[in-house]
């Protein structure tokens, strides 16, 4: 039999468990295609399977499902979260596979214990519009003699703009880190096509401080009225689990879909680097 994987947790967290080696159902827990979710022990660690069907269609609504088991999972437990369209092919495929990286796993459970992820989006006016249409680019009509001139030049506004940019983005994100004070982050920068910088920011913070970091993004987003701030969380910590060696399994079948643009990236905790 094929297992879906969602997640892996803590054995200790689902005591149901504890009179158990086989496999058991996760009550009132139902996953993709609307199969019944399972808790599958191995060692001090619960798998979150589904049976699964090679035959059935990973689509948008199969990533929210994931994403949903791992979220109900994540209310009882620390997860490591698998990679949206991870199966094991049958029991022994999964059990070796957990059996291999079980160290690895346990470290990341104990890291991970009693924390939670925040997740800021950062908007920031970075150039005007005009500026953005004529980066990278030359005047076609410019006659020959002109046009290595303009390149060189262009080249040097480019470089000049990327360098601001960058200096923002640091400013910004060092402003958020002391604001926040998380325990970890994980940051990355990239421009729009309106002319704004987007900072993407997880934030790792004990879930006990959730509502004094709602406080403080209420806080902080009054402050700064330059910039236009999104929050959404408290999520499974999906950035920081840690990316280890290559997986002993391979999916059955490549993702036929992604998770939906307002969930953060999955993460596969039986990683290779990326």
């Amino acid at each position: 039999m094929a297992w879906y994987a969602y997640c892996i947790g803590e054995k200790q967290a689902f005591p149901e468990l504890a009179r158990h080696r086989k496999p058991i159902p996760l009550e009132s827990v139902h996953g993709v295609s609307g199969n019944q979710v399972f808790l599958y022990p191995a060692s001090d660690l619960a798998i979150v399977v589904s049976e699964h069907n090679p035959a059935e269609t990973m689509n948008q609504k199969a990533g929210v499902d994931h994403a949903r088991v791992i979220a109900d999972c994540f209310k009882h437990s620390t997860v490591l979260p698998f990679r949206f369209g991870t199966v094991f092919q049958d029991d022994e495929f999964l059990r070796k596979s957990i059996r291999s990286n079980q160290k690895q796993f346990q470290g990341n459970l104990e890291r991970l214990h009693g924390k939670t992820e925040m997740h800021l989006k950062i908007y920031v006016d970075a150039c005007c519009k005009d500026q953005l249409d004529s980066m990278g680019k030359m005047d076609k009509h410019l006659p020959l003699e002109g046009v290595g001139k303009e390149y060189l030049s262009n080249l040097r506004e480019n470089a000049t703009r990327q360098r601001e940019r960058q200096t923002r983005a640091r400013a910004v994100s060092f402003q958020m880190h002391r604001m926040f004070s998380p325990l970890d982050e994980e940051v990355s920068c990239r421009l729009t096509e309106s002319g704004k910088m987007l900072l993407d920011i997880a934030h790792l913070i004990d879930r006990k401080c959730v509502e004094r970091y709602q406080n403080k993004y209420a806080t902080t987003s009054a402050m700064m009225r330059e910039c236009q701030m999104q929050l959404s969380g408290p999520w499974p910590p999906y950035h920081f689990v840690h990316r280890l060696t290559r997986p002993n399994h391979a999916p059955a079948h490549a993702p036929a879909a992604t998770a939906p643009k307002s969930m953060p990236a999955l993460v596969e905790p039986v990683l290779a680097a990326v």
